[in-house]
């Protein structure tokens, strides 16, 4: 069997056994929770066949949209990880740790400051909820324009700078979404401040709606650019001698990486880690050539976003934790980890 027979049998046993996983956990987490649905409930109630009137409510309106909604945010904040730690050739690269989720979700609270009350009263309206993604995707792409020229060094990227200058502004558009929340009706303060966390605990039908457009138009582009994102791990001089135009194509999966980020923002909230984790993992299991490794990198991230969700619904029922926290809590000690061992 030829390398690449191998490299092809890996990467659909790891496609296989991810999917069986999602689907795993969401049918735990269609069933559990303050309200138990059995195997036969839930498919009565999918298939509309003799379901009652609770477990449609619970189910369709409730617990499906919430799972639909971590799937597609985890799967494109993976994909978006994995885009920008090629285009940067830096491994601790993660929307969240570079400020790209802290510009999004800026942009998204000054918009809710800036009309305080329109949000809150209209998240059921469509033309609110489309519009939304756009806004983080101004915030993200700013936040990713300032980091990006802080951190070039003689028209390259410098990867210390980089990190550093990414934990700036992270904190920076961090620290003035939290003053603008600081300023908003009490309402207006509470949706901010659990969505500055990290959470799709209000998740509805609208919410998916807004951020399909994103995926069906970006992750098709991305996937054609597997190619140029394998020849990002060369030399810039290197690539310009087979042609590449290094910088357009930069820019470009940039802005994709940043449509998927400020779609996925404007939904869940600031959600750190899954672009770090899944990239690293998708790499052990699939190797390095991102045909086979942007699809395992999105399930990786439906699957940590899923069991996230799930923990912080459930461990302190019937209260929650938002799913950003308990992704800090298990990405911090992987990012420290990575650290540590990129100086040794």
């Amino acid at each position: 069997m030829s390398n690449v027979d191998k490299e092809k049998k890996r990467t659909l046993i790891s496609q296989y056994v991810l999917i069986g996983l999602i689907f795993l956990f969401v049918f735990i987490s269609l069933s559990t929770g303050e309200y138990i649905l059995s195997f036969q409930d839930i498919v009565r109630s999918i298939f509309r066949y003799h379901s009652a009137s609770d477990t449609d409510l619970v189910l369709f309106e409730f617990r499906l949209p919430r799972i639909i909604l971590a799937v597609l945010v985890g799967f494109g904040l993976g994909i978006a990880g994995s885009i920008l730690q090629s285009i940067t050739k830096n491994g601790l690269a993660d929307p969240g740790i570079l400020g790209i989720n802290s510009g999004a979700g800026a942009a998204i609270v000054a918009y809710m400051f800036f009309f305080q009350g329109i949000y809150h009263m209209n998240t059921d309206s469509l033309w609110i909820v489309l519009t939304i993604p756009l806004i983080g995707l101004l915030g993200g792409f700013l936040a990713a324009f300032i980091i990006f020229l802080l951190a070039k060094d003689r028209e390259r990227l410098d990867s210390q700078k980089l990190i550093l200058t990414g934990i700036a502004i992270n904190s920076g558009f961090g620290s003035l979404a939290m003053y603008m929340s600081l300023k908003m009706k009490a309402q207006d303060f509470e949706m901010a401040s659990v969505w500055l966390n990290g959470s799709i605990y209000n998740a509805n039908w609208q919410f998916i709606l807004s951020v399909l457009p994103w995926f069906l138009f970006i992750i098709p582009l991305v996937m054609r650019k597997a190619y140029s994102l394998d020849l990002f791990q060369l030399q810039e001089t290197v690539m310009i001698g087979l042609g590449v135009k290094v910088e357009k194509e930069k820019w470009l999966l940039l802005l994709c990486a940043v449509g998927i980020i400020g779609a996925c923002v404007s939904v869940s909230g600031s959600i750190g880690f899954i672009g770090l984790m899944s990239p690293h993992i998708a790499r052990l299991l699939v190797g390095q050539k991102h045909r086979n490794s942007l699809i395992v990198c999105g399930l990786l991230g439906s699957l940590l976003m899923l069991i996230a969700d799930f923990i912080g619904r459930t461990i302190v029922s019937p209260a929650e934790i938002s799913a950003g926290i308990i992704l800090s809590i298990i990405g911090a000690p992987y990012f420290v980890y990575l650290l540590v061992k990129a100086r040794v």
